[in-house]
């Protein structure tokens, strides 16, 4: 609470005057020079004040800078110190000038507070909110030796005159001189008759700076609830546990019913609509800012790969002409231009993003308590109209719902202001460092261009000659792919040794046979991640896509290890048909009316046709034992055909087989489906 502390010595010795002044005139005369002491005091006591001001920025504050000692906080120890000297010099300058007023001086300085009350105010508000804060620096400082010693050695050596021992002696006189103005100003009320022409004046000033030191008590009320409650907690799960109680739980408790109410519209929610357009407008900037910090991340990123020289240097292998050209200039923008620009956007774009974000943690976490809160005090107006009365612990929680929402009504919208203000700037930042990016690319663009065959050639010409050269390579591409159909012989099998036979059963089992790849010719690998692979290996598709979404090299697992390869040296291993009579393997019917489960013979028999023998085959996972009449025994490996891939009831967990002429039910989870025993792979060019 602002309030005096400690003597006023000018004060003191104003009264001694006053006093001995007394002895000397009429009674009559004495309120007329009471009030000219008064005034007096106010004018000789200002002066007083605004030197010592200046003794505490110019010399003391200025001597511990230059010690620089990076334990002490300046910042916290004197506040906004700078702007009440300022105000306070203007404003005993406007006093010392009333002096010539003679008989106007008593509306001159009534006009004077109520010209300086909203400035004062503001001032004084920020510094009386920070004071508390300032007498813990002190105290801590003095459990300091070497901090104290230093701290000691400055009020010696600027101010030895005041007899000083602690910082505190001038830390305390902005507080003492706003509380004391409302004094000040009554007593030369008292001492002026009701009938004057300045006595209204004065009792409109001395009610102005009552209300000002009233607004700043009010002030710091607020602040202090506020610290109370922005400061984002980081708790463990045991940490919470330990903070609940009963009376915790049941506040959270009604504070949830409450909520649920208002959801379901049981309840009216309280409304207002100055504050709900604050919240919005600073839930905007919050998840503005969120979303800006993420996409400038991304764009980093992005450029980064975009810039990186790999694509000519490592996978076509072309070291002369203009090939080579472009390598040595995506070398200079990636090893120089780009950390260059990295620095420069961490610097003004990112530190500054980041410095915003925190600074909005705060008052995210005010606006959270404030639900809360309002849910409490919802609950506590419902009590008091029912009961007519609340309890202290209910006053109070209302009170600080009250504290909270005036102080985010007072303050967002200058918060908001100034976030958005730093956004704006921010965003102006990474515009300008855009531009500088791109001139300097196309500088040096320029630069490589003009090193080349065609650098100067008109742009029409230029586009002219790439079009007939992409017209001649498509011609050439086109007779090279007649060339080669018409040259390649018919396909070789290419046979799998059984090692390999496992491997795709084991591969078939894991991906499904719509996976499978062959391997058209043999793959060393030359990066990290890469596979080493011979002619003919069969692999599984994990992902047709590497890790920075070049579809020109596939993720593959080959039975074991797993990798990346070229997507161009691989085929799919699809079935090879071939005519063999005999092979027949029976359709599913699909109709449900046409579901028969009879294990007797067929009405008719069908005539055999010839038909395509399948790559793959359905065999026995696992071995199964039958357990009635209805099922059939297997053994691992073994061969069946399916019949029905359900049961009666349709269930597809059990399915209808053939084994060797034996019909009955097998789990269909121990079904895979593997190439045959012989399988035809790949064709290959020799």
């Amino acid at each position: 609470m602002a309030s005096a502390r400690g003597a006023d010595p000018d004060a003191e010795d104003a009264a001694e005057t006053e006093e001995a002044t007394y002895e000397e005139v009429k009674p009559c005369n004495r309120m007329e020079l009471s009030q000219q002491l008064a005034v007096e005091e106010l004018i000789t006591t200002e002066a007083s004040y605004v030197h010592n001001i200046q003794l505490c920025v110019s010399d003391i504050r200025a001597h511990l800078q230059k010690k620089q000692l990076p334990d002490l906080d300046l910042e916290g120890l004197f506040s906004n110190t700078d702007d009440i000297l300022h105000v306070s010099r203007r404003f005993l300058k406007g006093l010392e000038a009333t002096a010539a007023q003679e008989h106007e001086q008593l509306l001159c300085i009534s006009a004077l507070f109520q010209e300086f009350k909203e400035e004062m105010e503001t001032i004084y508000k920020i510094y009386c909110a920070s004071y508390e804060h300032a007498l813990l620096l002190v105290e801590s400082y003095r459990k300091d030796p070497r901090l104290q010693e230093e701290i000691l050695e400055t009020l010696n050596a600027t101010v030895p005159h005041t007899g000083a021992s602690d910082l505190s002696f001038f830390l305390v006189m902005p507080v003492q001189r706003v509380t004391k103005y409302p004094l000040l100003l009554g007593k030369i009320l008292e001492n002026t008759p009701t009938s004057a022409s300045a006595y209204p004046a004065l009792q409109a000033a001395v009610r102005a700076m009552t209300q000002v030191n009233a607004n700043i008590n009010e002030y710091k009320r607020r602040r202090e609830v506020a610290t109370k409650y922005n400061k984002a907690e980081h708790l463990t799960l045991r940490d919470r546990f330990a903070r609940l109680n009963t009376h915790s739980i049941a506040k959270k408790t009604t504070r949830l019913s409450r909520l649920f109410m208002h959801e379901a519209g049981i309840v009216a929610k309280m409304e207002d609509r100055e504050y709900d357009n604050l919240e919005e407008k600073f839930q905007c900037v919050v998840s503005s800012v969120a979303v800006l910090k993420e996409n400038v991340a991304s764009y980093l990123g992005h450029l980064e790969a975009f810039l990186l020289p790999t694509p000519l240097k490592c996978e076509l292998q072309i070291n002369e002409g203009p090939a080579q050209q472009y390598q040595r200039f995506a070398e200079y923008l990636h090893c120089a231009v780009f950390p260059e620009f990295k620095r420069r956007l961490d610097r003004l774009v990112c530190q500054p993003l980041c410095s915003l974000s925190d600074m909005l943690v705060g008052p995210q976490q005010l606006v959270k308590k404030r639900l809360d809160k309002l849910l409490d005090y919802e609950e506590i107006q419902e009590r008091k109209s029912e009961m007519g009365s609340v309890t202290y612990d209910e006053e109070a929680a209302m009170n600080t719902y009250l504290a909270i929402n005036a102080l985010l009504v007072a303050e967002l919208p200058q918060f908001n202001q100034v976030a958005l203000q730093l956004l704006g700037e921010i965003l102006c930042s990474f515009s300008a460092l855009q531009q500088d990016l791109a001139a300097q690319v196309l500088q040096q663009a320029q630069k490589e261009l003009e090193q080349m065959p065609h650098g100067r050639m008109p742009l029409p010409s230029f586009w002219k000659m790439v079009e007939d050269t992409l017209q001649q390579s498509g011609a050439q591409l086109r007779t090279f792919c007649q060339t080669f159909e018409t040259v390649t012989p018919s396909p070789v099998t290419q046979p799998l040794n059984p090692a390999e036979e496992r491997k795709v059963l084991s591969l078939v089992s894991k991906h499904g046979p719509d996976k499978l790849y062959q391997v058209t010719s043999n793959i060393s690998g030359s990066k990290d991640l890469d596979l080493t692979l011979q002619r003919g290996q069969i692999v599984a598709l994990l992902q047709s896509v590497d890790t920075k979404g070049n579809t020109s090299r596939w993720l593959v697992d080959a039975g074991g290890p797993r990798g990346f390869v070229p997507a161009g040296k691989l085929q799919p291993y699809c079935p090879v048909q071939s005519q063999q009579p005999g092979m027949q393997m029976p359709a599913l019917e699909s109709s449900t009316e046409g579901r028969r489960h009879s294990y007797a013979a067929p009405e008719a028999p069908r005539p055999q046709v010839a038909t395509f023998t399948p790559a793959f085959q359905v065999v026995a996972g696992f071995s199964f034992a039958a357990r009635s009449p209805q099922e059939v025994s297997l053994q691992a490996g073994q061969p069946v055909v399916v019949l029905e891939p359900h049961d009666k009831k349709g269930s597809k967990e059990w399915s209808l087989v053939d084994v060797n002429g034996r019909r009955g039910y097998v789990p269909s989870s121990y079904l895979v489906t593997v190439p045959v025993q012989k399988p035809v792979g790949w064709s290959l060019p020799v």
